[in-house]
């Protein structure tokens, strides 16, 4: 990937540029300090003066319009903060629309508005900051430091305002009630500071020539070198996987994790701004000198098994087929501004259509309009998802047909990236960012768009991904607390939820199998079989296979068959092969063949692959196989139990023991009732030390109430205690026979042996 440079030879500015924006049509407008407004097309070429202004300009910003949706429904305006103490809204004409006099003593420096379009905040050379109505009448006075405030910025949810104080930063709520945050970030004067809204992170850059990222507590979480000239500008790209960062002739585009992915000379002085598209494909910097540069993202490439897609331009794609040394450009009308390779598809984004691809014929795609920019695509086996502003999240089958346009109550795409959402060919999964007072993930199905259910967290959710393999019952969903733990969750189940592992920088399924890959406390581990904390969470230590130190803070791209590619926080990018025997092992039982999974795992003598098949054994009811790899990994005490499992004359009675050892106790119970296995559904409560509930089964099904009784008084007799349950104090009197008992059971077992109740 790297930065493609365009700039004009001739520049209509004839003074220091101070500020510049694009508006939702692609158009750039740019302030200098001449006075004038021009306004520039996507070529970098000027098209024409906009307006003169009778003071100097020093910040812009246009209203917040994520969709056209939202851009034809509001007034398309921008608003400007001058020298004179003073703000103004300006129309995309040129027209003046509001001015608010003395809104600072002194310049007012910056200007922002909030997402919403709501509200905007100004900060000045008296060190004052303001919250103004959209219409400009002051709401509040957040802070007042006596020093001039440089720059500032507002936090995701529109409840904060981070700004610049000398050589600190701060976070400051707008609600009274709530604490700021502030700490050192540069040894210099901060200058410019922005704060993504997608990923939560922040990047600032001082005088001493530094940029640092920061996470919304203020932990420092990466600091570049120092440059030989002061930074005067950064800013997040649209999606927050990129950001710009400016100095004297030079512009650096970096990864969110911070290195460097390229670094271009230019010949604008010190870069004041930076602007990028919506899009996130193109940028455009102002510079000292009155000249404006513009920029596009260009050789970004995926890979997916022996095919490699690259962005030649901004219109043709490269698909290089490394099995064939086969070399195809696929050029397109309009602008490239997202793509996504995988599941034997590739689906390419343009600003008008979208183009899906079979990679085993390039030359008949299904062809389809989009209303607005597709700011993600998601794929699984058999659907893909497109997510724009306008039209919101909408899935469609590979050869074009619309599936359904999921939707739930206070869904806001614009905050929705790769981590927020996960895709499966029956559910979706998204973290609900509607509401800051709870965290949770919303689960929708996939075929009508319908919500199914709801996960609630106790800590904010960062990133969520669903399983692709299996059944839409036994689809699990892993996500990623704040707290850098990660958990999984059955569909069928989301209110189990159980956690895998901690320190945990990112989490990858397997496009074929239930395989998952985990980068923790910097080492990369694969779970042969999550699943098994829902059959004996006992065996999870064995699933775990522990591969190589990569470094903290690595994110997993992909994990495609046997091959996971891995993002260091380096920039370094490195592919990782696992053993592929687990692979083999789902398909062998995905058929059925168990004989043949036992033969493999005798052949491979892997714990983790006898632990994996014994998992998936016991879920199936394959008690045989079961006793084989426990007696393999010399778990003596489940394979007794398994043993005795065998030893229960019904089917029934044997699926409920599989599920009491699966610690399923009200299902066990439920079949035991279903098949009027009275007695075992009371005997199990009491091995469970459930009493009350085997009491209640005695007395609904009028049956072996003394028995409840003489088992609880053995119990008592034998710990200790005196009886205090009111339900057992009335059967005090109750006189217990044993060998009355003991042939009532021998009754009941021979009954469910011959199968006649």
């Amino acid at each position: 990937m790297r930065l493609q440079l365009q700039q004009e030879s001739t520049q209509p500015h004839k003074d220091v540029c101070t500020a510049l924006g694009w508006c939702r049509d692609n158009q750039l407008y740019s302030i200098s300090d001449d006075k004038q407004i021009w306004k520039w097309n996507l070529n970098g070429e000027p098209i024409s003066k906009l307006c003169e202004v009778d003071v100097f300009v020093t910040d812009m910003h246009w209203f917040p319009s994520y969709s056209k949706k939202l851009a034809s429904s509001t007034s398309d305006v921008f608003v400007i903060s001058c020298s004179d103490g003073s703000f103004r809204l300006v129309s995309k004409s040129g027209r003046v629309e509001k001015t608010v006099a003395s809104a600072h003593k002194g310049a007012v420096v910056t200007v922002r508005w909030n997402y919403e379009g709501s509200a905007l905040v100004t900060a000045g050379e008296d060190g004052v900051i303001k919250i103004w109505s959209r219409g400009g009448q002051l709401r509040s006075t957040l802070a007042s430091i006596g020093k001039c405030v440089y720059s500032l910025a507002w936090g995701p949810t529109n409840e904060e305002i981070l700004f610049a104080n000398e050589k600190d930063l701060v976070i400051k709520p707008i609600h009274v009630a709530s604490k700021q945050i502030q700490w050192k970030a540069h040894d210099g004067v901060i200058l410019k500071v922005d704060w993504n809204p997608l990923t939560n992170l922040i990047v600032s850059c001082g005088e001493e020539g530094r940029y640092k990222i920061w996470d919304s507590f203020g932990r420092l979480l990466y600091a570049s070198s120092p440059f030989d000239y002061t930074i005067t500008s950064v800013s997040w790209s649209p999606n927050g996987e990129l950001f710009a960062v400016g100095s004297f002739n030079t512009l650096k585009i970096c990864d969110k994790s911070g290195w460097t992915i390229s670094r271009s000379t230019t010949n604008t002085g010190s870069i004041t701004n930076i602007s990028w598209t919506s899009d996130g494909t193109q940028l455009a910097a102002s510079g000292g000198n009155g000249k404006v540069i513009f920029g596009n993202i260009v050789g970004k490439n995926v890979a997916c098994k022996n095919l490699i897609v690259t962005l030649e331009n901004d219109v043709t794609l490269k698909v290089h087929d490394l099995s064939q040394d086969y070399l195809e450009d696929i050029t397109f009308r309009d602008k490239v501004i997202n793509w996504s390779l995988g599941f034997g598809h590739l689906i390419v984004a343009t600003w008008t259509q979208i183009w899906v691809y079979d990679v085993k014929n390039f030359s008949t795609p299904h062809v389809f309009d989009v209303k607005d920019n597709v700011n993600l695509i998601l794929q699984s086996k058999n659907v893909f998802l497109t997510m724009d502003n306008f039209s919101g999240i909408q899935i469609y089958t590979y050869e074009g047909r619309l599936v359904s346009n999921p939707k739930f109550s206070g869904l806001r795409t614009e905050f929705l990236n790769n981590l927020s959402v996960g895709l499966s060919d029956d559910i979706l999964a998204i973290i609900d960012k509607g509401d800051v007072k709870t965290s949770s993930i919303q689960i929708l199905d996939v075929n009508t768009g319908k919500e199914l259910d709801k996960i609630v967290h106790n800590m904010e959710i960062i990133q969520v991904s669903v399983s692709q393999f299996g059944q839409k019952s036994e689809r699990c969903i892993t996500f990623i607390d704040r707290n850098r733990d990660l958990y999984i969750c059955q569909m069928k189940k989301p209110t189990e939820v159980f956690k895998l592992a901690t320190m945990v920088d990112s989490a990858e399924w397997n496009d074929q199998t239930d395989l998952l890959a985990v980068v923790t406390n910097g080492q990369l581990v694969i779970f042969y079989y999550p699943k098994i904390v829902y059959v004996d969470r006992d065996l999870l230590d064995y699933i775990r296979n522990e591969k190589e130190e990569i470094g903290k803070q690595s994110t997993i791209q992909d994990f495609f068959d046997t091959k996971i590619t891995i993002r260091r926080i380096d920039g370094a990018k490195i592919t990782v092969t696992v053993n592929p025997y687990p692979i083999i092992l789902y398909e062998l039982i995905e058929n059925k063949k168990w004989e043949q999974a036992i033969r493999l795992c005798r052949f491979v003598k892997e714990k983790a692959l006898w632990a994996t098949l014994i998992g998936m054994a016991i879920k199936y009811g394959q008690l045989n196989t079961a006793e084989v790899g426990l007696a393999a990994i010399e778990e003596v005490d489940k394979l007794q139990y398994i043993i005795d499992i065998r030893k229960i004359p019904s089917t029934e009675g044997r699926n409920a023991a599989l599920a009491l050892y699966m610690r399923n106790f009200d299902e066990a119970e439920s079949i035991l009732l279903q098949s009027r296995l009275t007695y075992r559904a009371i005997k199990m409560n009491i091995k469970l030390y459930r009493w009350d509930r085997a009491l209640d089964l005695a007395r609904k099904f009028k049956t072996h109430i003394d028995t409840v009784v003489a088992y609880r008084r053995k119990y008592l007799q034998e710990t200790g205690q005196e009886e205090t349950k009111p339900e057992f104090i009335q059967y005090s009197e109750l006189e217990i026979n044993w060998e009355l008992i003991k042939e009532k059971i021998k009754q009941e077992k021979q009954k469910e042996s011959n199968n006649k109740l």
